[in-house]
């Protein structure tokens, strides 16, 4: 039997049997989609955690008071360590002056930034928000610092009163939009915006000196966070174990769990990629459970073909097709199947990329934030591997069924009712 009239029995055992056939087409859709969306999910998300971290400079790192605890998005600040046995102490652990001299006698250092933070009443035109202020050291936060300026310029060495603020505090945060050279009051004092930084967020960055003066709780010489720009990004490690011993010392911490945490960017984006990447593994495994349904169907229908295709199957026999022939077209409609359903589930799949980050965004979903629903990506691996995996699905689910139908004996067949 010539493969085009197989190919086109094939389609007809489709066609003629159209609820069952798109019932069964429906599995394979649902699963082949849920895995294209999900995978699709796990490759955008990891762009994005890639854009973040990669953005913040393999070259830096963080130090803060406390000891370093693991959590769901990298060290924290508390708990956990590296030490032997925890530190004992009633005094308030802080990161001091002191501190800063040690960090200034480590040779692989390039350059520090000291800051304070906390939150604040700021006003404009009337009106009152609550912000949250960053002090930085105005002559090098320029240098270290991952943001980017939108409009003006970043702070200098010699500025006093002056201030950049983020994104949304320059387009939302009031009623009335605020522009450089503007006035904000913030507790009680006028400061004047030199630059707008090109994000969504609602900080504002001034000199350290002013942030003293702004956050009452903030001890002079006290520093929350010290972002430390080390020479050379493939030395990194030995910097930071340099930082780390000369720390410790200066603090009466060696051989005891440190009571500072110091983090690397890179370190970070490792270990959000790497969970990324288990989480989309996890889900993906749960959604090709969906596949597998679509599989049982594929056969359950081919075996309902095969009883319903019998007679039919003998009077094929009787005027001479071959057990192959037979055979091949019963692959074939499963095949078509599983074609039709990873067609059919490529575009759910599609869309559901598209639908998903925007949800999660309007959610304050955390790496989605940014989101919107042109950001989806869908690589061309996956969709060859979608639709090969549909087709393969099929003609497995639908081999045993075919056998037993090239298999059966024309008199047989010719008899069955």
């Amino acid at each position: 039997m010539r493969l085009n009239k197989i190919i086109r029995h094939a389609l007809n055992m489709v066609l003629h049997a159209k609820l069952r056939s798109w019932l069964t087409i429906l599995g394979i859709v649902i699963g082949v989609g849920a895995v294209i969306s999900i995978v699709s999910l796990g490759e955008t998300m990891q762009k994005q955690i890639s854009s973040q971290l990669g953005d913040l400079g393999g070259d830096l790192l963080t130090l803060r008071a406390g000891a370093s605890r693991a959590s769901f998005f990298g060290p924290g600040r508390e708990g956990g360590g590296g030490g032997a046995s925890a530190v004992s102490t009633e005094d308030e652990i802080v990161l001091d002056k002191t501190d800063l001299q040690v960090l200034k006698s480590v040779s692989g250092i390039k350059s520090i930034d000291t800051q304070i933070s906390g939150q604040a009443d700021i006003y404009y035109v009337a009106e009152k928000g609550s912000a949250s202020v960053v002090g930085v050291e105005e002559a090098t936060w320029a240098t270290v610092t991952t943001s980017k300026i939108a409009e003006g310029r970043m702070l200098g060495p010699a500025d006093t009163n002056v201030i950049v603020v983020g994104g949304r505090i320059a387009d939302g945060f009031f009623s009335r939009q605020v522009g450089l050279n503007q006035l904000i009051t913030i507790e009680d004092r006028l400061f004047r915006i030199v630059g707008i930084l090109d994000d969504t967020s609602s900080s504002i960055y001034m000199p350290i000196d002013s942030a003293y003066a702004i956050l009452e709780d903030k001890d002079k010489d006290e520093f929350d966070t010290i972002i430390i720009q080390v020479k050379d990004e493939d030395a990194i490690n030995s910097t930071m174990a340099s930082i780390e011993y000369k720390l410790a010392q200066k603090r009466h911490v060696l051989g005891k769990k440190y009571d500072f945490t110091l983090t690397s960017n890179k370190a970070v984006q490792a270990q959000r990629s790497e969970m990324m990447g288990s989480m989309t593994t996890f889900l993906t495994a749960i959604a090709a459970v969906a596949l597998l349904v679509g599989a049982v169907g594929i056969a359950n229908t081919m075996f309902t073909s095969v009883l319903e295709k019998t007679k039919e199957i003998g009077i094929m026999k009787a005027i001479g097709a071959r057990n192959s022939d037979i055979l091949k077209i019963f692959l074939i409609h499963a095949a078509l199947i599983g074609l039709i359903g990873g067609i059919l589930g490529l575009a759910l799949g599609y869309i559901l990329s598209g639908i998903l980050p925007s949800l999660m965004s309007s959610s304050g979903g955390g790496p989605f934030s940014r989101f919107g629903s042109g950001d989806a990506i869908i690589s061309l691996n996956s969709v060859v591997l979608a639709i090969g995996i549909s087709v393969i699905i099929g003609i497995v689910a639908g081999t045993i069924p075919a056998v037993q139908a090239s298999k059966l004996k024309p008199v047989d067949a010719l008899r069955y009712e």
